[in-house]
């Protein structure tokens, strides 16, 4: 398992940049002209990225996926609020139960790798940064096949929409490591496949992904005033997803 590891950190200290941010690191000073800000610019960056665990981290828009884009307007949406409004405690609740799931299933995917013996790497394995690349896959078409079956025979996600495009990247590692047959058999074992009357059992820790699209949309096209937070307060509609 050591060595496997090792072989993976070495496919990633030289794969882990695409071409064009190399290219553009030679175009750029070698001493940023401010070096705290740019550091701190990264650590924000990277703290983001673990934070909200993008389900597409190659989007820096964030608008490809569904999910990506509500989460992320949900953010800029929270931004232009008040803070301590009404309103903005509301978004806050609804950006965190996002936020839960991702974890939720993540936490899984951590599950199975310590439980294979990767205690001390299975966080390396888990990090997809927004400079991974689709180029740089070894196992593409092998690690998609096998985000399907996940997602068909296991309970790993906790939704029915597609999965996360971030846990292609994760399962073309696990190939390269030789470990993924192995993590496949564990998924199946750990995280069985739900029938209907679990899922309406758990439909109380579910985001209703579509009604947080339709409002947050017309949140956007009506705006983040404090006053309509404060209007808005009284009305016993709950929060922007299922879980509160």
């Amino acid at each position: 398992m050591g060595s496997a590891f090792k072989r993976f950190m070495q496919f990633c200290c030289c794969c882990c940049c695409p071409a064009d941010e190399a290219d553009d690191d030679e175009k750029q000073p070698l001493v940023p002209q401010d070096p705290l800000e740019y550091f701190n610019r990264e650590v924000q960056k990277r703290r983001d990225e673990e934070t909200n665990l993008w389900s597409t981290p190659g989007d820096p828009s964030h608008s490809e996926r569904d999910d990506d884009r509500v989460l992320y307007q949900l953010l800029q949406a929270r931004n232009k609020t008040r803070m301590g409004s009404s309103g903005y405690r509301r978004l806050s609740v609804d950006i965190e139960a996002m936020r839960d799931t991702r974890r939720e299933v993540r936490d899984k995917w951590q599950t199975i790798l310590e439980n294979l013996g990767f205690m001390a790497e299975a966080e390396s394995l888990l990090t997809v940064s927004a400079g991974t690349s689709h180029d740089r896959m070894r196992n593409a078409p092998a690690a998609r096949a096998m985000l399907k079956t996940l997602h068909s025979e296991t309970s790993i996600f906790n939704t029915k929409e597609p999965p996360p495009e971030r846990y292609l990247f994760i399962l073309d590692r696990l190939l390269y490591l030789d470990i993924a047959e192995d993590f496949m058999a564990k998924a199946k074992r750990f995280y069985p496949p739900k029938d209907d009357s679990d899922d309406d059992d758990a439909m109380g820790l579910k985001i209703n992904l579509p009604l947080l699209l339709a409002r947050v949309e017309a949140m956007n096209g009506g705006g983040n005033d404090s006053e309509e937070d404060e209007e808005e307060s009284g009305r016993d509609d709950g929060n922007l997803s299922d879980r509160s």
